[in-house]
């Protein structure tokens, strides 16, 4: 971790931790305060431990409802300063990919060994990096889950990308991380898929024809640009432009999403799998 780096994570501590004292003054739960400012639990906790970045707009509402008299929105400069200041904050291999998410105006996502990183919960993507091989030391595990958590505020920007997820039924099976980490993770999806830019569908295991066994992808639209195929095998990347190339995994996602279960139907099977789990 470089300087900017660590100036950064500490800033966001000590918002982070502002924002809990005065949440606990105004005798909120996590949970209460949340649906006020129209956020998770979760997201709450990962602000209030500084693993989430908190958004210039949020510190200006959570100053209001938790009457803190200006103290949060005086951090306000100092959080777009730090966001502009602060580099792509991923594995250097990945930062190419990340810069062109940040700022896509449209992300389509076919999923077939985990839940998509922009979907997990905290808990789910710390499950992921904690069993990784070679292991990870706990300082990298803990950035690597910041890192993620902070990639998911592309849903919370105005406009948001236009984003659809295609997943594979098995990953929904797989109880990474235990039986709770595993509801708390379908309880998110069901959330998500139920936002308005986003298309969440399940491809059924009973499907007997499959237009793509050779793994998972995205296609991405860079704002102003032309959109791009992504592809990353046992940690080897590939960003792809070529307009042919990108057209072949376009053709693909189409057809993926054709065999899937309607976003309808998708929720239907989460909200079950969610009962049985």
């Amino acid at each position: 971790m470089d300087d900017d780096d660590g100036l950064t994570s500490e800033l966001f501590i000590a918002v982070g931790e502002q924002l809990k004292v005065l949440r606990v003054r105004a005798g909120l739960t996590q949970k209460e305060f949340g649906r006020i400012v129209g956020y998770t639990e979760s997201q709450i906790s990962a602000m209030e431990r500084g693993v989430r970045t908190t958004q210039p707009d949020f510190l200006d509402k959570a100053d209001d409802v938790l009457n803190a008299g200006g103290v949060l929105r005086a951090a306000r400069k100092a959080i777009e300063s730090a966001q502009a200041r602060a580099r792509v904050r991923h594995p250097g291999w990945f930062r190419d990919y990340a810069k062109e998410e940040a700022e896509a105006v449209a992300l389509h996502d076919y999923s077939t060994q985990a839940v998509p990183g922009l979907l997990q919960t905290e808990e789910y993507a710390r499950a992921i990096f904690t069993h990784r091989r070679p292991l990870l030391d706990d300082a990298t595990i803990e950035k690597r889950v910041a890192d993620r958590l902070a990639r998911q505020q592309i849903f919370e920007r105005w406009p948001p990308p236009t984003a659809s997820f295609v997943l594979e039924e098995a990953v929904l099976q797989r109880r990474t991380g235990g039986p709770r980490v595993h509801a708390d993770q379908l309880l998110q999806l069901l959330r998500i898929g139920k936002l308005r830019p986003v298309e969440l569908q399940v491809m059924p295991n009973d499907r007997e024809e499959h237009p793509c066994m050779d793994g998972p992808f995205i296609m991405l639209t860079p704002k102003g640009r032309q959109q791009v195929a992504y592809l990353e095998v046992q940690g080897y990347p590939r960003l792809i432009t070529d307009p042919n190339e990108v057209r072949v995994f376009s053709e693909r996602y189409g057809i993926i999403r054709a065999q899937a279960l309607t976003p309808r139907e998708s929720l239907s099977l989460i909200e079950k799998m969610l009962g049985d789990a």
